[in-house]
């Protein structure tokens, strides 16, 4: 083999050891790696190695460029609260893990169809950690029925994983232009909904429960914390119970101070306003 490729295959290791080993983020990484093949190629003869115009070429693609908006889209839903208003309704409180993960797992292969799956894992993994929290399950059973139906869901249509947006802007023009939006979805929708009722069914044997020992909880030192509500923020105007602050795994709403007063014995229909100070009693993890 020529160097080129000699170097090529040592930059592309480098790279994958210095992102398993979290030495810069992935996109120095990429870039760093993507630089160094632009300014060898300045000196390669037989033009196998990018030059910059090729190199930057990329950049300009369209599928990449469409990733990128889904994730602006994703991040604009999770930032406004307008994600936790809706997840809150669909998720709610389930009576045990199967009715957990079919909570989950079908509006997030909705979702995924409609925007980049993979924003999607990261904007419910939090979610679901506090849900399991609140409500005693283990996170063991609902990561993995959450990134499988990121999956499948991403999969029905052309741009809810970024692997079909890639594929669909290297495919020969005239074949791409057969390739609508839904074109997959005939074959990719009920592949999902299957894939979906086999975790659902499956799971209970095949997932761990890793569920944390309930007597460090309550031997764990307990505390006082106090919290504010901010004016404007998903939690304003709802009441208590409505905000999920009701039978909080140890942990306990003791009062409310709102403009100089206190209110305590706070009942499930208190509703809550812009600058309260909310104090919990209880163990503040």
């Amino acid at each position: 083999m020529p160097w080129e490729s000699w170097v090529t295959i040592g930059t592309i290791m480098v790279m994958a050891a210095a992102l398993l080993k979290n030495l810069a983020g992935p996109d120095t990484v990429l870039l760093a790696g993507l630089t160094l093949l632009m300014t060898l190629g300045l000196f390669s003869k037989g033009e196998l190695l990018p030059d910059p115009t090729q190199a930057v070429a990329g950049f300009g693609s369209e599928g990449l460029v469409t990733i990128a908006v889904l994730f602006i889209v994703s991040a604009g839903l999770q930032h406004t609260g307008a994600m936790n208003l809706v997840i809150d309704r669909w998720l709610g409180r389930p009576c045990n893990v199967l009715n957990a993960q079919a909570r989950l797992m079908f509006p997030v292969a909705g979702l995924s169809a409609f925007m980049n799956n993979t924003p999607v894992v990261a904007m419910f993994m939090p979610v679901v950690s506090d849900w399991c929290k609140k409500t005693g399950l283990s996170p063991s059973k609902l990561f993995i029925p959450l990134s499988y139906a990121a999956i499948m869901g991403g999969s029905c249509t052309l741009i809810g994983t970024a692997t079909n947006v890639v594929v669909y802007d290297q495919l020969d023009s005239a074949l791409a232009e057969k390739i609508g939006m839904f074109t997959i979805s005939q074959l990719a929708v009920p592949v999902a909904v299957v894939g979906i009722i086999y975790v659902l069914v499956s799971s209970f044997k095949l997932l761990p429960d890793r569920c944390t020992d309930s007597r460090d909880r309550d031997e764990s030192r307990r505390y006082t914390v106090e919290m504010l509500v901010e004016p404007g923020s998903p939690i304003d105007g709802s009441t208590v119970e409505g905000a999920g602050l009701r039978h909080l795994p140890g942990l306990y709403l003791v009062e409310v101070e709102r403009q100089g007063q206190t209110i305590v014995a706070v009942g499930p229909d208190e509703v809550l306003r812009g600058k309260d100070r909310l104090i919990f009693a209880g163990v503040v993890d």
